[in-house]
């Protein structure tokens, strides 16, 4: 059977001469729709898996796998300062499926892009002086757009990644710490002020809490200090609660949340953090958590009581092994590890 022949006739052995080329037609009619159905089926599964990688990319990761203890500095490391080769004050990232990396380089009130095996950065986005502490980035290049956690001038803007002066506010009126966006194209967005996280149709002019929104506290449904947010394919939202040392999970259109790290008071057991920043989690639901105070990347499996040390047990420094209050997670397609290493001034990549 062959793309050029849709039909196929089955020869037939009948008893019926007179009834023989009617079955021979009726078989050759269904055989032709099957070839049809599945040609038909074949393409939508390849379109289907086109968008999937267009959208997104993610790398395989199992419960135990183990990345080298020892980062590489792919980006900043000499020291705080406004040099392409120098970062100031990171805070967040997104790492491109070309593993470009794009840094929200606060004190320096702009957004860089470093492309792998460059030695500099170039700038993307200052807003010609129009950016104040961006603390988080995300990059769309559907849209030509890079989004921006504009934190000092309490808005979200885009920016062309043409054109780095070219900005406009999308978001007023918000204290964001963490931004991220879904398949769909839909911002989540966190208002450090409001303690919640809301979801945004870039273009309409109100969003809708989907973490939090019911003042500062500690109960399930309240937040206390929204920093960086992660969404997954479901759209379930999880949310780093960070004065309340956890990670929350907001199932999608749910009244609140649960704990999937930390919320066992502050402290550095392995069942607890201390002021953390920033969440991603992989396909298994396993949660990542950048514990700031403490000084370490924990790893906590899906319904675990403890997290396990996976970057930092050498404690607060500035070796290849070490942390000084990391403030950035993300993946790349590979599933190799970058943090953005703060008071180190530094991105650090810490491979599969």
């Amino acid at each position: 059977m062959s793309p050029a022949s849709d039909a196929v006739t089955i020869p037939c052995i009948l008893y019926n001469p007179d009834s023989a080329a009617q079955t021979s037609f009726s078989i050759q009619l269904i055989i032709h729709f099957l070839f049809r159905t599945y040609l038909l089926f074949v393409s939508k599964c390849f379109k289907s898996l086109r968008t999937i990688s267009a959208a997104t990319c993610s790398a395989y990761i199992n419960a135990n796998s183990i990345w080298k203890k020892n980062g590489i500095t792919v980006a900043g490391g000499n020291g705080p300062g406004n040099g392409m080769n120098q970062l100031n004050i990171p805070h967040g990232l997104f790492v491109g499926n070309d593993q470009t990396l794009y840094i929200a380089d606060a004190l320096n009130n702009r957004i860089v892009e470093r492309k792998i095996g460059e030695r500099s950065s170039e700038i993307i986005a200052d807003g010609n002086g129009q950016l104040k502490y961006p603390t988080d980035v995300v990059v769309d290049k559907a849209r030509n757009s890079v989004f921006i956690c504009d934190h000092g001038n309490k808005r979200v803007v885009r920016s062309s990644l043409r054109n780095s002066n070219s900005m406009e506010t999308i978001i007023s009126g918000v204290i964001c710490l963490g931004l991220t966006m879904d398949e769909q194209g839909f911002l989540y967005v966190s208002d450090y002020e409001r303690n919640e996280v809301r979801r945004w149709q870039v273009g309409n002019t109100q969003g809708i809490v989907v973490a939090g929104g019911n003042g500062a506290g500690n109960r399930p449904d309240q937040l206390n200090g929204a920093r960086k947010v992660f969404v997954d394919r479901d759209q379930s939202v999880y949310v780093v609660d960070h004065f309340n040392h956890r990670v929350m999970k907001w199932a999608k259109e749910a009244k609140e949340g649960i704990v999937v790290a930390g919320g066992r008071g502050e402290g550095s057991l392995l069942s607890q953090l201390n002021l953390p920043e920033a969440v991603i989690v992989d396909q298994l639901g396993t949660v990542y958590v950048a514990d700031r105070v403490n000084n370490r990347i924990m790893r906590w499996l899906k319904g675990a009581a403890e997290g396990q040390i996976l970057i930092g047990e050498s404690g607060l420094g500035s070796l290849s092994s070490q942390l000084n209050n990391p403030l950035g997670l993300s993946f790349d397609c590979h599933g190799n590890l970058y943090v953005v290493d703060y008071l180190n001034h530094r991105v650090q990549k810490f491979e599969i």
